[in-house]
């Protein structure tokens, strides 16, 4: 998999939003890096039209869902122009019933970014001044203090947006680019910004939307990627450290498969074995006929997982490119048109998040066999201590880290259980399916968590294993992973706690350092 590459428009250092597509990287360098944003005369020229439609058809009086009547099942209840504005605000502030631990940062930051960019391709009716407003605060660091729980994923992630909307129009809470929290209207001030007055429609447009769980998707994407790269690294280096054989990395075999993936994987396995001093070594006068399905099979379980999220990321970069508001705002031959749809269902994007929660399982799970092969030092073949330890009885070595692997894996099993199919109606019964896409994307963010742990042992005990294979070196691929490693890692001497250990190949996975 290689990074994902900006599709919007950029000046420097800067996401300028036209209304085209974001792209994985570029929500991730707002969310996570500071990266700035700025509104684009094209984006600014189709907020504008879609305003100026909006005003045109609310002149005919005709009722327009969400702008002069009232929300969900109480659709049919006509509002007095008089009250346009405090619907509005009302709505946000009866919205915000979020519970929980609030979101991470950069989960809000992506948050802000994916509702700039929506209102920016003009179909919500909403001003300029607005969007402008969520990127001031995305540019001095103001972050909304949104709470974990509290959407459905259908009509939009409505309660953790009504917290975001809370601070744009001076309410709620925000934490301050030094991280302290403090009510948001006290933020806002404190960077020389003025509240919104909102106009019609736009608190629906502010709260309307997939913006929560596409963030989450977003990121996640990232993280996958660095997990998925040092995953395969992991993989290549057992098979040195097991003295596997190579035999079933042969080309021919991916092209009788007939599957991208796989074959995929064995290529990148080949490049990084190549080289390797350790499989010539056995490969005369070895008894083995066939590797564990661990090793042999590697190639099949990771490539089937590289399948599926090429299929995920996909979904991922379309909900990066969509408007996901309701009612939309279209400029008709003749007459504005205001078409009252689903796009704020959340289906699109939290079916793919249950399938990338399955996917990161099979990813922990095999590595966790490789671990288990490892530490039990079986093979006669294989001159590696009993869980490497270096005085085996006297001393544990890297034991307990299969056991840490395995209850991991466990949890993810759960996780993998979908969100999206057990239904629960809202509103009453006018919400009558709902997508659960936020608990489908909170689902895999902890499988994540769990899988790169896994990775990360993975990682130390091969590296320790492939220390018994000295003076032989393995491939270039695999030797330079082993590097990486060694930086923060010495060799197993006497026993040392591994958590340490585990945490800091954790943080070298997540920065990308096995690509």
């Amino acid at each position: 998999m290689t990074a994902d590459q900006p599709s919007t428009e950029t000046s420097h250092d800067t996401v300028q939003l036209t209304g085209l597509a974001l792209s994985v990287l570029d929500v991730e360098q707002v969310a996570r890096a500071g990266r700035l944003v700025s509104l684009h005369e094209v984006g600014l020229a189709r907020i504008e039209s879609a305003a100026k439609t909006l005003g045109d058809a609310l002149k005919g009086g005709h009722a327009i869902y969400g702008v002069n009547t009232g929300f969900g099942s109480l659709a049919r209840k006509r509002v007095d122009p008089s009250e346009l504005a405090t619907v509005q605000h009302n709505l946000i502030r009866s919205h915000a019933a979020g519970v929980g631990e609030p979101l991470p940062v950069d989960v809000v930051r992506g948050m802000m970014l994916l509702l700039a960019a929506s209102l920016t391709r003009g179909c919500s009716g909403v001003r300029p001044e607005l969007v402008r407003l969520l990127i001031d605060l995305l540019n001095h660091g103001i972050t909304p203090v949104v709470p974990g729980i509290g959407s459905v994923g259908a009509s939009g992630d409505l309660a953790p947006l009504a917290h975001l909307a809370l601070v744009l129009i001076g309410e709620g809470e925000a934490t301050t680019s030094a991280g302290v929290r403090i009510a948001g209207g006290d933020a806002l001030r404190g960077e020389g910004l003025t509240p919104v007055e909102l106009g019609p429609k736009e608190g629906l447009a502010l709260i309307n939307g997939t913006h929560l769980m596409a963030s989450q998707a977003a990121l996640l994407m990232s993280d996958t990627t660095r997990i998925f790269d040092a995953a395969v690294a992991a993989a290549a280096m057992s098979i040195d450290a097991s003295r596997a054989t190579d035999r079933f990395l042969d080309p021919r075999v991916y092209e009788a498969r007939n599957h991208w993936g796989p074959a995929r994987v064995a290529d990148r396995m080949r490049h990084m074995l190549s080289g390797s001093e350790i499989i010539p070594s056995h490969a005369e006068d070895d008894p083995r006929v066939q590797d564990p399905y661990s090793i042999r099979c590697a190639t099949y379980v990771l490539g089937s997982v590289l399948q599926s999220l090429d299929a995920v990321r996909e979904a991922v970069s379309a909900e990066l490119g969509a408007v996901t508001d309701n009612p939309l705002i279209f400029a008709g031959e003749h007459d504005a048109e205001v078409l009252s749809a689903g796009n704020f269902h959340g289906m699109p994007i939290a079916l793919p998040m249950d399938h990338l929660a399955v996917a990161l399982t099979h990813i922990a799970g095999i590595a966790e066999r490789r671990v288990f092969l490892l530490l039990a030092a079986s093979d006669p073949q294989n001159p590696l201590h009993p869980h490497l330890s270096v005085r085996p009885g006297v001393e544990s070595g890297l034991m307990i880290t299969q056991y840490t692997a395995a209850a991991c894996v466990n949890e993810m099993i759960t996780l993998a259980t979908p969100a999206t199919v057990s239904n629960i109606p809202t509103c009453a019964g006018m919400e009558d399916y709902n997508s659960f896409g936020p608990r489908a994307a909170a689902k895999a963010r902890q499988s994540l968590e769990r899988c790169c742990d896994v990775v990360a042992i993975e990682l130390l005990v091969a590296c320790e294993a492939l220390e018994y294979q000295r003076p032989l070196k393995s491939g270039t691929g695999v030797e330079h992973a082993h590097a990486v490693v060694r930086q923060f890692v010495p060799r197993l001497g006497t026993d040392r706690t591994p958590a340490p250990d585990i945490a800091k190949i954790r943080e070298l996975i997540l920065a990308g350092r096995f690509r």
